[in-house]
C-alpha cells in the first residue's frame, strides 16, 4: 500500500511537469512528420513511416525516462520533503521502488498514446497493423523501464544534470555495444580478447531490446531473442534498483 501510494503521487506529480508535455509535443510531431517523409521520398513508403515512428517512441521515450527520472529523488532532498517522507513508516527502499513505479506508470501512459498515434497513421498508409509492430513497442517500452531505473540510480547520488549525462551516455553506449562484439571476433585470442570480453560483459547491451530493423525489413524474430531479451532487461533493472537502494540507504540527508 505504501509503495502504491508513492507510485500513484509520483504519477500525478509527473504528468504536472510541462517538460513531459513538451517531449510528447515533439514525439507526436516526430510521428506526425514520418508521414509527410514518406510522400517526399522514393522508395518503400511503409518502411520509412515504420522506420522513423519506431526511432521517435525510443527516442523521445527514452528523452521522458530521463529528464523526468533524474530529478526524482534531487527534487524531494532539495525541496526538504525527503525528511517528512521518511520521518514515516515508510522505509527508503518503498520510497525509491514508489517513485519507480510512479515513472514507469507514466511513461506507459505517454508511450501508449504516442504509439496509438502512430499505429493510426500506420493504418491509413497500410490499412493494416502487423502483430511485429506491437512486439518492437514492447520492448521500447521494457528498454525504458531499464533506462529510468538507471536513471534513479544516478539520481540518488547526483545531480540531475551530471545523471542525465550519465544516463544519455549509458543509453548511447548500450546501443553501440555491438561495436565491441564485432572486435571480440577480430581480436587475435590472449589478454586483450579477454579484457574486451570483461568489457563487454560490463556494459550494457540494450541492443539484445532493439528489434526495429526487423519489424521494419519484415524478418522474423527468434523467439528465443525476444525470452533472452526480456530475461537480460529483468536482471539489469533488479540489479540497478537494488544498487540504487544501496546508495540511499547510505546517504545521510542531515
Amino acid at each position: 500500500m505504501t509503495i502504491r501510494a508513492i507510485a500513484l503521487n509520483t504519477f500525478k506529480e509527473a504528468v504536472r511537469d510541462r517538460i513531459l508535455y513538451l517531449i510528447a509535443f515533439f514525439g507526436a510531431g516526430a510521428i506526425v512528420l514520418s508521414r509527410v517523409l514518406a510522400l517526399l521520398t522514393v522508395g518503400d513508403r511503409l518502411k520509412i513511416i515504420k522506420d522513423v515512428g519506431l526511432a521517435s517512441l525510443s527516442i523521445f521515450g527514452t528523452l521522458m525516462a530521463v529528464l523526468i527520472g533524474t530529478g526524482l529523488v534531487y527534487k524531494e532532498i532539495d525541496k526538504k520533503t525527503i525528511f517528512t517522507l521518511l520521518s514515516k513508516p515508510i522505509s527508503r527502499a518503498a520510497f525509491l521502488v514508489g517513485k519507480f513505479a510512479g515513472l514507469v506508470l507514466t511513461l506507459a501512459v505517454m508511450l501508449g498514446l504516442m504509439s496509438l498515434l502512430f499505429l493510426v497513421i500506420l493504418f491509413f498508409h497500410s490499412f493494416r497493423i502487423e502483430a511485429a509492430l506491437l512486439v518492437a513497442i514492447l520492448y521500447i517500452f521494457v528498454e525504458l523501464v531499464l533506462i529510468t531505473a538507471v536513471a534513479i540510480l544516478f539520481s540518488c547520488f547526483s545531480t540531475p544534470i551530471l545523471s542525465s549525462i550519465f544516463t544519455l551516455s549509458f543509453f548511447l553506449i548500450g546501443h553501440a555495444s555491438w561495436g565491441l562484439k564485432t572486435l571480440i571476433v577480430k581480436i587475435p585470442p590472449g589478454l586483450g580478447r579477454t579484457l574486451a570480453k570483461g568489457l563487454f560483459l560490463l556494459l550494457p547491451d540494450l541492443e539484445a531490446l532493439n528489434f526495429k530493423t526487423e519489424v521494419v525489413h519484415g524478418i522474423a524474430i527468434p523467439p528465443a531473442a525476444l525470452l533472452n531479451g526480456l530475461l537480460y532487461a529483468a536482471c539489469y533493472t533488479a540489479f540497478a534498483l537494488a544498487l540504487a537502494v544501496l546508495v540511499f540507504r547510505k546517504r545521510d540527508f542531515i
